[in-house]
């Protein structure tokens, strides 16, 4: 289903659009789990000070936790919204009786478009893929973020229903898809299918945040020569503030 972004969600000040020729568009994929650091510690604001850090215009963020609670921070997508002045697009799964939980999308960019593509296998908890269309000047860039599951026959059948939905958009369309694939063999059937989609992006490790030889975030763009660098945030802070590193691409837009 598509609808407009949900007007609650945007910041209190919209951030300008990318329009300018010749920008750089930032884009990052983090799984934050749920603001809990390896310091076993609950800080939506240290999670804050690592997306500055890393300063995208786009974050598909993974493991998001929605709860009600008595500070302004448990409904940490509204509170990143809030403080990095971000529209907000989730694309929340609600797994747990106290609240929501699962994928969201921060972008500096209008956001034009928004379906939520339904991922879930069997009994297994829900999944689901965010997929958005956001406005860089008379450009529509088509972001599509994930996370897949942990067994191996979930990610396939969930793979396939991603790929059908890719192939049912526009096919000229630039498209970033991106998230965390919990796929950790590079010999593996869906990711040899979306390099040949895409093209074959690095794959640097980023899991486990302390000590990185996983590579289980992935970005992928189409075209591919508008993927100038793809690199894993490394600082001291993003060591401690989730397991997971983040993974960020810069694109040329002239190129897309």
């Amino acid at each position: 289903m598509v609808r407009a972004l949900d007007p609650d969600l945007r910041p209190a000040e919209a951030p300008a659009p990318v329009t300018a020729a010749g920008r750089l568009l930032r884009i990052a994929s983090y799984n934050i789990h749920s603001a809990v650091g390896l310091d076993r510690r609950c800080s939506p604001a240290r999670i804050v000070a690592v997306l500055k850090e890393i300063d995208c215009d786009v974050l598909a963020l993974q493991e998001v936790d929605n709860q009600r609670g008595e500070t302004a921070d448990s409904t940490q997508l509204e509170y990143f919204s809030q403080v990095l002045g971000m529209y907000a697009v989730p694309g929340l799964r609600i797994v747990r009786h106290s609240g929501e939980y699962g994928n969201a999308i921060l972008s500096r960019i209008p956001v034009l478009s928004v379906e939520r593509h339904d991922l879930s296998y069997s009994r297994y908890e829900p999944r689901g893929a965010l997929d958005v269309g956001l406005g860089i000047g008379e450009r529509q860039l088509r972001v599509i973020a994930v996370h897949l599951g942990l067994r191996r026959a979930e990610r396939r059948d969930q793979w396939q229903r991603l790929m059908q939905a890719i192939a049912a958009g526009p096919p000229e369309m630039p498209t970033v898809l991106l998230g965390d694939m919990n796929e950790w063999l590079p010999c593996s059937v869906t990711l040899k299918e979306t390099h040949r989609l895409f093209g074959e992006p690095p794959a640097p490790a980023a899991f486990p945040s302390f000590a990185p030889c996983l590579r289980l975030s992935r970005i992928w763009v189409r075209p591919r020569d508008s993927l100038l660098s793809l690199c894993v945030h490394r600082s001291r802070l993003a060591r401690i503030a989730s397991d997971h590193l983040p993974l960020k691409a810069v694109i040329d837009v002239d190129r897309l």
